[in-house]
């Protein structure tokens, strides 16, 4: 504490300097006179008993005690003993400063947070001993200066670009050039074009089309519930499958319907499966996957093609008709559409643990909205419809034309137009080491088929009045049940290597260059 020349205790001015003099008190009448710092100490105590919340800083600060260079004086009004009015300097510091920028909001809108004052019980003062406001105001006050507060959620997309970012997704892609031969292949058809000509536009078209009902089943089925999704999946996984079998039951043509949905099993048995487990071997000595889940499956196929031996067989039987076994085939397809059922229950509900693809790490893409998939679906579905009656009302004439086997294009022919782009995403997961998705892809289209497919074809046969049953031809049943045979022993130990892939393909390839030996 410094003395003045005029032998009073020495206070910052206004400006600062430590060369000042102190700043006089100011009586009641205006006039200033220099008080002992006694006097101002007393009036402080006075003060201070009036409110309890002035801090043991400023009591030493109203006694005169100097601070820094860079402080400041503020000057606080009191009342003396005599009534009138009197100011007292009181130095304010750099922590006053944070406090006044509390109270009165700096311009660049950033607040400094108040330190504790252990005298006010954690409080914190602001001013001139005044108490800090509840911690929830100072929030308060940080969040006005601040202004609004930014989401860390991601803005939402426009609904309409996200839906033109999810439908270029799904048409640009190299396999839809060949939707330039839908066009075609209906001109071409309904102008009674060459057969070889209207096979060979339509066999390409469809190709992309099935492309596209699957893209948009899969779009539709992420706005449903699991079940939901699960069953639209079974109507319109193999919707290429179902529509052909209905344009050629409606044809007649039995064997042909037959031909197609034994070479669509044992295509994804066989050569999809195959495919993927070499393409997985390229790069690995063994990959494992989930066996339960394909047990599962095999066991289905097991079922599937018990159901289609018992009526080949009972053919055979002395005194069987063919109206026997037309009635034995709609029975055990009400029951094989019964038990798939139960299987979508089991695999989606029940033991859905069992068929979760842990190794899936597909990145995620825009997708389309339940309208405008459905809008797709409905249209891709029309156009395959167009475009399977002219492939298979030109079957007969290629046939008779050209040599070619209807065995063989039922069995090898028909399939690849409709299994084609499942095949390349079955082969990609399992390059990529997601054997468990290839799994899916590959038997659990060929159970679809089995279970599903298959039956609904007797169905339709029925409402056609055709005799469409499950009384294949012999061979048709031993490939079925061998292939079963094979794979399930394939896939029985949880991991495969590129030998078993090799296997599976050879086994194809022997029955595709049998079927090209069948005559009728």
């Amino acid at each position: 504490m410094r003395t003045s020349k005029n032998g009073s205790t020495g206070e910052e001015p206004i400006g600062g300097s430590r060369e000042s003099a102190a700043l006089p008190l100011t009586a009641g009448s205006g006039g200033s006179s220099p008080k002992p710092a006694e006097a101002r100490n007393s009036r402080m105590s006075m003060w201070g008993s009036k409110s309890d919340k002035l801090t043991k800083r400023h009591r030493m600060m109203a006694a005169g005690a100097s601070g820094a260079t860079r402080n400041s004086v503020a000057v606080a009004p009191m009342v003396d003993g005599t009534g009138g009015s009197s100011t007292l300097p009181v130095v304010a510091t750099e922590e006053d400063q944070q406090r006044d920028t509390y109270a009165s909001g700096p311009s660049n809108g950033s607040y400094s947070r108040l330190p504790e004052d252990p005298e006010l019980g954690g409080k914190k003062s602001i001013g001139m001993g005044g108490a800090a406001p509840p911690s929830s105001d100072l929030r308060t006050l940080e969040a006005v200066a601040k202004g609004p507060r930014k989401s860390e959620a991601p803005v939402p997309r426009n609904y309409w670009k996200t839906q033109c970012t999810a439908l270029a997704d799904i048409f640009l892609v190299p396999l839809n050039l060949l939707l330039l031969f839908v066009p075609i292949g209906v001109v071409a058809h309904m102008s009674h074009w060459n057969s070889a000509t209207v096979f060979a536009t339509n066999f390409l078209a469809i190709i992309p089309l099935a492309s596209l009902l699957g893209n948009a089943t899969e779009a539709m089925s992420t706005h449903t519930g699991q079940l939901l999704g699960g069953l639209l999946n079974a109507t319109f996984g193999n919707a290429v499958e179902m529509i052909m079998c209905v344009q050629a039951v409606k044809a007649g043509l039995i064997e042909v319907v037959q031909g197609n949905l034994l070479g669509s099993i044992l295509s994804n048995l066989l050569l999809v499966l195959g495919m993927a487990i070499c393409a997985s071997g390229l790069l690995r000595k063994t990959q494992a996957f989930n066996a339960q889940g394909a047990a599962a499956n095999m066991t289905c196929q097991a079922v599937a093609s018990i159901s289609v031996c018992l009526p080949t067989m009972f053919r055979g039987v002395s005194g069987a008709s063919e109206h026997d076994v037309l009635m034995i085939s709609r029975v055990c397809s009400v029951f094989l559409m019964a038990v798939y059922g139960l299987f979508l229950y089991f695999q989606l509900k029940t033991h859905a643990d069992l068929f979760a693809d842990e190794a899936d790490e597909e990145e995620e893409h825009d997708e389309l909205s339940l309208p405008i998939s459905s809008l797709l679906l409905v249209g891709s579905t029309g156009v395959v419809a167009l475009c399977s009656e002219g492939l298979v009302d030109s079957i007969e004439d290629v046939s008779a034309s050209y040599g070619i086997p209807k065995a063989f294009i039922g069995v090898i022919l028909l399939p690849i137009v409709g299994n084609a782009a499942e095949h390349a995403t079955a082969v990609t997961c399992a390059y990529k080491g997601m054997m468990d998705l290839a799994l899916g892809v590959a038997v659990g289209s060929s159970t679809q088929i089995a279970l599903f497919v298959v039956p609904c074809a007797v169905m339709f046969g029925w409402f056609y009045d055709q005799p469409m049953n499950l009384a294949f031809r012999d061979f048709d049943t031993a490939c079925q049940m061998l292939s079963v045979f094979l794979v399930s022993q394939v896939l029985q130990h949880g991991n495969t290597n590129w030998l078993h892939g090799a296997m599976l393909m050879t086994t194809y390839t022997l029955i595709a260059v049998i079927t090209w030996f069948i005559h009728e």
